[in-house]
């Protein structure tokens, strides 16, 4: 199991799968893999720099980038579809790198991490007869609420604890189912809407929410990813073109994070993520 273990967890192996990709997709000739590339790569590098899930910043980014470069905009379920395979992949890569972090709560993960997973999957399942602008308002409204947590809430954090936290398991068993329904619609992990709901609303330590709802999100996401894929939600040249740019793009924004002060980018990513939200709301309205 220990060479196992060494290889799954090996920080180049992102680095190579990455590279298989990009052969692949350069022989294409394709340009819009090219952008994709470079969009997954920002969105992964700005995920690992303030630590928070990445579909909070791609969805925004392939739904307005690709039109101002004149490309043919992308419609928000194939946004979504192609989202869950790149969250999928960098959670899976993120979890296995913490195999053995000690401060994931079982018991947290047992009751979050289920539900969130189940309704991960139900709402992919139910996003393949959503109307699209259906979608874009439940992002848009995540998105407003973890904003505004993220900048009102940030310095609120309950105290650390000896030993396994204790909370509301009602509580945290409605967060989860409600908190992976809605991800599952938007193609999310959840993440970035999840460890503030836990932090302020479940009232669950820093240490201990941080490294469980990493393998919550690996649950989540990949259910989610599941539920896309037997409805035909995902394009799989444009989900490998992301995961190419984003494999390695985590490591180096990780590897920054530890140079720059998180507080201040958390502000500055709370105050895009709200900004995205409105355009988003406008967007939505506007078509109604």
């Amino acid at each position: 199991m220990e060479p196992a273990r060494r290889f799954v967890t090996d920080p180049r192996l992102p680095v190579v799968v990455s590279g298989i990709l990009l052969v692949g997709l350069v022989s294409s000739g394709q340009p819009l893999y090219g952008l994709l590339i470079g969009i997954g790569f920002l969105a992964a590098f700005m995920s690992g720099l303030v630590g928070v899930g990445g579909a909070v910043i791609l969805i925004p980014l392939l739904l307005y980038v690709p039109p101002l470069l004149g490309f043919a905009p992308l419609d928000i379920k194939t946004v979504t579809g192609i989202t869950i395979v790149q969250v999928a992949g960098g959670a899976l890569s993120a979890g296995l790198a913490h195999l053995n972090d000690r401060r994931v709560d079982r018991s947290l993960f047992i009751v979050v991490g289920i539900s969130m997973a189940v309704c991960s999957f139900l709402g992919a399942l139910v996003s393949a007869v959503i109307p699209g602008f259906v979608v874009e308002a439940v992002f848009a409204t995540m998105a407003l609420v973890a904003a505004g947590l993220m900048l009102v809430l940030r310095d609120r954090t309950p105290p650390e604890v000896d030993g396994a936290p204790t909370f509301d398991r009602p509580l945290a068993l409605g967060v989860g189912a409600g908190v992976g329904f809605l991800a599952g619609i938007v193609g999310a992990g959840g993440a970035f809407i999840l460890i503030p709901i836990l932090l302020y609303v479940v009232r669950i330590p820093l240490r201990v929410t941080i490294g469980t709802s990493l393998w919550i999100v690996v649950a989540a996401s990949l259910a989610g990813l599941v539920g896309k894929a037997v409805t035909g939600q995902i394009d799989w040249p444009l989900a490998f073109a992301l995961l190419a740019g984003a494999l390695p793009a985590g490591l180096f924004g990780a590897m920054i994070s530890r140079r720059t002060r998180p507080s201040r980018l958390a502000a500055v990513l709370g105050l895009m993520i709200a900004l995205v939200a409105l355009r988003m709301w406008i967007d939505v309205l506007g078509r109604l």
